[in-house]
């Protein structure tokens, strides 16, 4: 038996969180972690350890993560002339991946560096 992924969890509501959207295929929720004023995560609820494990079955909810990003930002006003947001999905420990289940970060608020750190 496979134990749940934290984020699993949260989208279970068995751990709390502030859910800002979901749909059929990702939930997305704030970062307890924050590295920029606005940061998101959005999961999709299949449990892909991360994105160098996804599969050609994956693609459709690899494509709805992305969507799910556009939509968020657009609610929050970050498509806006003058606005932006930057996506980051992290792939093992040397890129920051701490939870082993593919996740996209939203990151917005301020200026946000190039090239990232």
């Amino acid at each position: 038996m496979s134990h749940k992924t934290l984020f699993q969890k949260i989208m279970d509501r068995e751990i709390p969180a502030d859910i800002l959207y979901e749909d059929a295929e990702c939930c997305a929720f704030n970062d307890v972690n924050p590295q920029a004023p606005t940061h998101i995560l959005i999961v999709p609820r299949k449990p892909i350890p991360r994105v160098g494990d996804a599969s050609a079955e994956d693609q459709g909810q690899l494509g709805a993560l992305l969507l799910a990003a556009g939509k968020i930002a657009g609610q929050l006003g970050l498509k806006d002339p003058g606005k932006g947001f930057r996506l980051v999905i992290n792939q093992g420990a040397d890129a920051g991946e701490s939870v082993p289940h593919l996740h996209v970060h939203l990151l917005a608020g301020r200026a946000l560096a190039w090239p990232p750190g």
